[in-house]
């Protein structure tokens, strides 16, 4: 059954009924998840006046949250997708680490394998959102707090205990490396080698994807920024750019697909014999905050691929779910009910 798009005509074929039936098998798979975890926290006011000690606003304090992000959002949205879910991370011993840790106790989560170390401070991402009353708040800063230390030798080890503990009976592993020192290329190769029987791997990495080529990873979902970095160069309309960069981290990562997400412009889906699908944004291109939609990507696919689909069909089935999410403001998950519906709806618009 293919699928339309006024702009960009039919985009390669795939069997809506197909995607649903993987979605319904969600509930059924294992997924670990070894990240970086980030306490997303946002900070509501309303405009007040600008100060008069400097040109800058006053924010009347309204409310705060503070939401799972990094490999954290990751596993938020596994759970809500109806996976069993496994999160192997560090947290520090303050007051962000024991909320992201609660806030997963809460959803009934396994969190025996979130480790705290003292020494560690929780990356944390304070978002401030300013606007009138009875209006959107608009992001006016943001402060990141970061861990000023390696974790220790001992963390690690622990970590590598964690990771080759949980993962020898599930599904897939995704890694979500955000750069904080928890999610390596070391512990995951070490992992992965341990375990006697191939794992579906899936990588979302910021920074050198490459250094993850001997990691055993299967597929990396790299945003077209962090592929651009990885080489050097600026690929922009350049589908040509595109297509060298793609084909050159495929093979020097010895993947089973690079699904790299293009905003606006959609996906672009490397798999062997040189084989590169463009698939076009799904629904509207016009998105209302991107924060987290990276972890959506990552989930929905891993997930997929657990189930039994083709890179093909996980990838959109990535889609569907990236545009659910781009919808929504702040850092936001995708149920799965919510990707059923849209599968459904799209089986109505081809249907009609």
């Amino acid at each position: 059954m293919k699928r339309k798009s006024k702009q960009n005509g039919v985009i390669p074929s795939v069997d809506l009924r197909a995607l649903a039936e993987y979605v319904e098998q969600f509930s059924s798979k294992t997924i670990v998840v070894l990240g970086d975890f980030v306490a997303d926290v946002f900070e509501f006011g309303e405009i007040s006046r600008v100060s008069r000690e400097a040109p800058v606003l006053i924010l009347r304090h309204r409310e705060t949250q503070l939401v799972p992000g990094g490999g954290a959002n990751a596993v938020n949205n596994l759970a809500d997708l109806g996976a069993r879910v496994l999160p192997v991370s560090v947290v520090g011993d303050d007051a962000n680490g024991t909320a992201l840790v609660n806030y997963f106790r809460q959803k009934k989560l396994d969190t025996s394998h979130i480790l705290r170390v003292k020494s560690w401070c929780t990356p944390t991402k304070t978002r401030f959102l300013a606007g009138w009353a009875h209006t959107v708040g608009q992001q006016v800063l943001r402060v990141d707090r970061e861990p000023q230390t390696q974790l220790p030798d001992e963390a690690v080890k622990k970590l590598s205990q964690f990771l080759f503990g949980a993962i020898k009976n599930a599904d897939a592993l995704a890694i979500s490396d955000y750069g904080f020192g928890v999610a390596t290329p070391a512990l995951a190769f070490e992992a992965s080698s341990k375990r006697k029987t191939p794992l579906p791997i899936s990588l979302d990495a910021r920074h050198n994807l490459h250094a993850y080529s001997r990691s055993r990873v299967t597929t990396a979902t790299p945003n077209e920024a962090e592929l651009e970095s990885q080489h050097h160069t600026s690929i922009g309309e350049n589908l040509e750019e595109l297509a060298r960069t793609g084909h050159a981290t495929f093979s020097a990562m010895k993947l089973n697909s690079l699904l790299v997400t293009r905003g606006r412009h959609g996906m672009a889906l490397f798999e062997s014999g040189k084989r590169l699908t463009h698939i076009p944004v799904h629904g509207s291109d016009q998105s209302v905050d991107v924060t987290g939609a990276g972890d959506t990507v990552l989930a929905t696919f891993t997930l997929a691929i657990a189930c039994g689909a083709s890179p093909l069909e996980a990838a959109h089935l990535a889609n569907i779910a990236g545009s659910i999410v781009v919808m929504k403001r702040g850092t936001a998950t995708v149920t799965r009910a919510e990707l059923l519906a849209a599968i459904h709806d799209e089986v109505a618009g081809v249907s009609a």
